[in-house]
């Protein structure tokens, strides 16, 4: 992908005795699920921090790239394999922090007959194109030597369609079976559309880090981008440290009281939210996409060139956490 534009200038370094509205604000590029929440949380933890965070919501993390380019976006929170596909592409973004672990899950329909990976030969499977899940899934179909593609002809059928699409789709026995985000895929079980298969934790991959990425140029404002990370900390120690606000904020506030307690507990049983990343697992997850064709990259990075976990070990230690 040829990029046509470059990024806006980030906010400007802020004064140390007083906080200007104009030089403090913060673009948020974000998704709706369950363990995306603490980030989101970021909105309402913002001004205690002397940031006012503004968050957009996409459809998915390689739909915030061109967002990036064009200047919209300062920070992102998306799939690992989304930030790693939006570098190759050259979007000037560092991985900074993870935010939540998991949150995957294979789910077959009630009478697909599917009870292992090796029998989803001859099966239509639905994922959303270009997030974690569509990984893991490839990496589980390979370990059984099964074929894919998303036209008729190989062992499996990949339909792509997007996470919202994928369990109607499964309740009308559209597809036998999916792989799926939190909170969908507990929603999923929950009201007895289909039935667990596995987590899909067991590739070299293992469970997938959710990746919080920001501009290089932000990066580079260091006074403003340690005052973010330091404030995306506390929001997700928060969270740890209170899980019914935690409950609270994504069913009514990030949901609007569309999924249930069960939903939730369920969902963030499945991913738990974290700040930790290492470049080992981006490299790893890079390795795969390259393995299975995932995101198409001409040129795949190489992690320890733009994972940077400076701003992190900073904010932890200001914070007197280990």
């Amino acid at each position: 992908m040829k990029l046509l534009a470059t990024l806006a200038a980030a906010a400007a370094a802020l004064s140390m005795t007083c906080v200007r509205a104009d030089d403090d604000v913060i673009r948020l590029g974000n998704l709706r699920f369950a363990h995306y929440g603490a980030v989101s949380y970021l909105k309402e933890m913002g001004p205690k921090c002397g940031i006012k965070v503004e968050e957009r919501m996409f459809a998915k993390g390689l739909d915030i790239m061109p967002a990036i380019i064009a200047g919209e976006v300062d920070v992102a929170a998306s799939a690992a394999d989304a930030a790693i596909a939006g570098r190759a592409a050259g979007v000037p973004i560092v991985a900074v922090a993870g935010f939540a672990r998991g949150g995957a899950r294979i789910v077959v329909g009630k009478d697909s007959g599917i009870k292992s990976i090796a029998q989803m030969k001859g099966k239509k499977v639905g994922v959303a194109r270009g997030g974690a899940q569509e990984l893991l899934l490839l990496a589980e179909l390979a370990k059984f030597n099964l074929t894919w593609s998303d036209q008729p002809g190989k062992d499996v059928q990949i339909v792509y369609m997007p996470f919202a699409d994928l369990n109607q789709a499964l309740m009308q026995k559209q597809i036998d079976a999916m792989a799926q985000s939190e909170p969908q895929a507990s929603q999923a079980l929950n009201k007895g559309w289909g039935d667990e298969l596995m987590k899909p934790y067991d590739t070299p991959m293992g469970e997938p880090i959710r990746t919080l990425v920001m501009t290089e140029k932000l990066y580079a404002n260091k006074p403003l981008a340690e005052k973010f990370i330091k404030c995306f900390v506390q929001a997700t120690k928060t969270f740890m440290d209170d899980p019914k606000l935690a409950e609270n904020y994504v069913r009514f506030t990030m949901f609007k009281n569309q999924i249930t307690a069960d939903d939730f507990q369920d969902a963030i049983g499945n991913s738990p939210y974290a700040y930790e990343l290492s470049t080992e697992h981006i490299q790893i997850t890079t390795d795969l996409m390259v393995k299975y064709g995932v995101g198409k990259m001409a040129k795949p990075p190489v992690a320890k060139d733009w994972v940077k976990l400076d701003l992190l070990t900073n904010a932890k230690k200001s914070l007197g956490m280990k």
